[in-house]
């Protein structure tokens, strides 16, 4: 499934690094670690598997996607401005640097969810219908919009 693939663009996390470097040396493509893409920041909750922390993760990502209120934040972590503030300028910058290319992005759910959200204009069409770990799907920038018509819901 290599679809032309040029270049391979991942979070600097490990696992993100791990499948990247797995693709890239099957497609034969160089791999380009990008702080941008990381996941959502969620400052002192870093970490934390409670109940109590999970759903207020779940209420922020819901405010951001459904609602479009980005001021909401996880403790003391990065609000929604912050989070597709980074994930749209990475995107962009991927895009204008690979003009008519096919690329591969290897991120994360919730922040590639926000930054996407706001890219294709998605919002409650993908609430409940979270990114798949591994399962590709093509989101496409002709210069002036973008189109995420292949979310894999």
């Amino acid at each position: 499934m290599n679809e032309g693939i040029t270049r391979i663009y991942a979070s600097t996390a490990v696992r993100a690094r791990q499948t990247a470097e797995i693709l890239a040396r099957t497609l034969r493509v160089d791999v380009v670690q990008m702080q941008d893409l990381v996941e959502v920041g969620v400052g002192s909750s870093e970490g934390a598997i409670d109940p109590a922390t999970r759903a207020r993760t779940a209420a922020v990502l819901r405010s951001w996607i459904v609602d479009g209120d980005l001021r909401e934040a996880v403790a003391d972590g990065e609000d929604g401005h912050a989070v597709t503030t980074r994930i749209v300028a990475a995107l962009t910058s991927i895009a204008a640097e690979h003009p008519g290319e096919t690329v591969a992005v290897i991120g994360h759910v919730a922040s590639l969810t926000t930054g996407l959200s706001a890219l294709c204009g998605l919002g409650q069409r993908v609430w409940g219908a979270p990114l798949p770990h591994a399962v590709p799907f093509v989101v496409e920038y002709n210069g002036r919009s973008w189109q995420c018509s292949s979310w894999p819901f």
